[in-house]
């Protein structure tokens, strides 16, 4: 028996109705189909957004809109596992993610482009322009997953553990998890919206299956190696992080700054793990003009 096949809240399966009826658009990748957005397809200036653990893209919506406001050719997208995008049944490791973004901008046709990546998508971010580093014009690392794990709370610390993981998310249904995203805010006043967006790509059969994946494949236990790669090229990176994240602590931020001392680095005030989120009116003017 399959284990994602006892997810409680699991109920639906992606295929062609549902990429026929959600916004946005589709392409067929080695690994799936990808669920991506992409603001306009003439050529220019071109900003890539890489979104977290598991948040899908609606995560950039203040971002996606400031920048194209600004004249900007954006794509956002959602990584295997997340939102629309297939839940192929492989390991959801770094190789996986940094092979989906190369696949997506290839079948774009998009050569040259301006990377932002948000908490574990910085990760992947940052693997992308080691692996690439002639595609990449600019770096942006939004309180990203950097040298050190991702401090886990006991629910993802239970995940690691083959079979019990399963069987305890298979019992728990949705709610749990839906609960313990409230912790990447510092302001309570937008949990109840995000919360209600973020449950709908839970009804989808193998969300809870990429969750367990990604957290057994290392994908929050930090990549000194890929930062360490990362400093020793030409290319511009600017690290924001939220003053009160308690996702990934700033603290943690001081190990990314010793192997990246050339980057222009930005404490958010008054945010937590998803500082362009809640502070948009902080976050949006420093991205376009590092952008710019």
């Amino acid at each position: 028996m399959k284990w994602e096949s006892i997810y409680r809240g699991e109920t639906e399966i992606l295929g062609n109705e549902t990429r026929a009826a959600v916004q946005g658009c589709f392409v067929k990748l080695t690994d799936g189909f990808t669920h991506y957005e992409l603001s306009r397809t003439t050529e220019g200036r071109t900003a890539v957004l890489v979104h977290g653990f598991s948040v899908p893209y609606f995560i950039w919506d203040p971002t996606f809109n400031a920048l194209t406001s600004q004249g900007w050719r954006v794509l956002r997208y959602d990584l295997f596992g997340r939102g629309y995008s297939d839940r192929p049944n492989l390991a959801y490791n770094i190789d996986l993610f940094v092979q989906q973004l190369g696949e997506l901008l290839d079948a774009l046709n998009l050569q040259k482009i301006n990377l932002i990546g948000l908490s574990m998508g910085g990760a992947i971010a940052a693997a992308f322009t080691v692996s690439c580093p002639d595609r990449i014009n600019k770096l942006v690392l939004i309180d990203p997953i950097g040298t050190a794990s991702m401090p886990l709370n006991l629910m993802y610390r239970a995940a690691t553990l083959p079979g019990i993981s399963e069987a305890l998310l298979g019992l728990a249904g949705n709610e749990k998890m839906v609960k313990n995203i409230a912790w990447d805010f510092y302001d309570p006043s937008s949990v109840e919206r995000f919360q209600d967006q973020y449950r709908v790509q839970m009804q989808y059969r193998g969300f809870k299956h990429a969750i367990l994946s990604s957290l057994r494949n290392k994908m929050v236990d930090g990549f000194p190696e890929t930062y360490e790669q990362l400093g020793k090229l030409d290319t511009s990176v600017l690290l924001l992080w939220g003053r009160n994240d308690t996702t990934l602590p700033l603290s943690q931020c001081q190990s990314l700054l010793r192997l990246l001392p050339r980057a222009e680095f930005h404490v958010i005030e008054n945010a937590g793990h998803i500082p362009h989120y809640e502070r948009p009116e902080t976050v949006n003017p420093l991205l376009i003009h590092f952008l710019s």
